[in-house]
C-alpha cells in the first residue's frame, strides 16, 4: 500500500528512499540542526515531508555535487532551509560544484585530490590527539591512485568523514 505524500515516514523508509544507511540519517541530525524528525514513544523517528525533502538535498549535495559537511552547512545558513528542500524536490540547482569557498578559509576532512594521495597524506582529523595507524598510512602512500570521478570522489570524501566520525566517538567511550 503506498503512504500519501504527507504521511509521515519512518527512518527505515527514508534511508531506503535516500539509499542512505540509518545511521547516516541520525549522523545528519547530529550536523545540521534544521533536520528535526518528530519523536514519539521508544525514540522513533517520523519524518515530515519537508524534513524527506531537506535530506534529499542534503544528500545531493554532498553525495551528488562533492560538497563537505561544512559546506553544506554554509549553503543552508547563506541560502537557507527552503533552498535545500528545494534542491532535494529537484525544483533548484547548484551553480558550481564545490564552489572555492567551499574550502577556502579552513582545511577539512576530505579536500584532496589524487596528486595529494601520492604524496605524504594530511589527515587532519578534529581530535588533534589522533595519530593514523602506521598501516593505513602506509597503505595511501603506496596505493596507485586511478583517476576518479566526482562522484566517486564525492562518496570517499563522505565515506572518510563518517570514519573519522565514528573513531572519534569510540574514542571519546574509550576516554569514559
Amino acid at each position: 500500500m503506498q503512504k500519501s505524500p504527507d504521511a509521515f515516514r519512518t527512518i527505515s523508509e527514508v534511508a531506503a528512499d535516500l539509499d542512505v544507511p540509518q545511521h547516516v540519517l541520525r549522523f545528519w541530525e547530529t550536523r545540521f540542526s534544521p533536520i528535526r524528525p518528530l519523536k514519539r514513544g521508544g525514540g522513533r523517528r517520523y519524518y515530515r515531508p519537508d524534513d524527506v525533502d531537506l535530506l534529499k538535498g542534503i544528500r545531493h549535495l554532498l553525495y551528488g555535487q562533492g560538497y563537505t559537511i561544512k559546506g553544506v552547512q554554509r549553503i543552508l545558513k547563506q541560502d537557507g532551509l527552503r533552498f535545500v528542500q528545494a534542491i532535494g524536490r529537484g525544483e533548484q540547482t547548484v551553480s558550481v560544484a564545490r564552489p572555492e569557498s567551499d574550502h577556502e578559509d579552513e582545511a577539512e576532512i576530505g579536500d584532496f585530490d589524487a596528486a595529494e594521495l601520492e604524496s605524504e597524506p594530511d589527515v587532519s582529523p578534529r581530535d588533534e590527539s589522533y595519530a593514523a595507524p602506521p598501516r593505513a598510512e602506509q597503505a595511501l602512500k603506496a596505493a596507485a591512485v586511478p583517476a576518479m570521478s566526482g562522484d566517486d570522489v564525492a562518496r570517499l570524501r563522505a565515506a572518510l568523514e563518517e570514519l573519522l566520525e565514528c573513531e572519534r566517538i569510540l574514542g571519546t567511550l574509550r576516554r569514559d
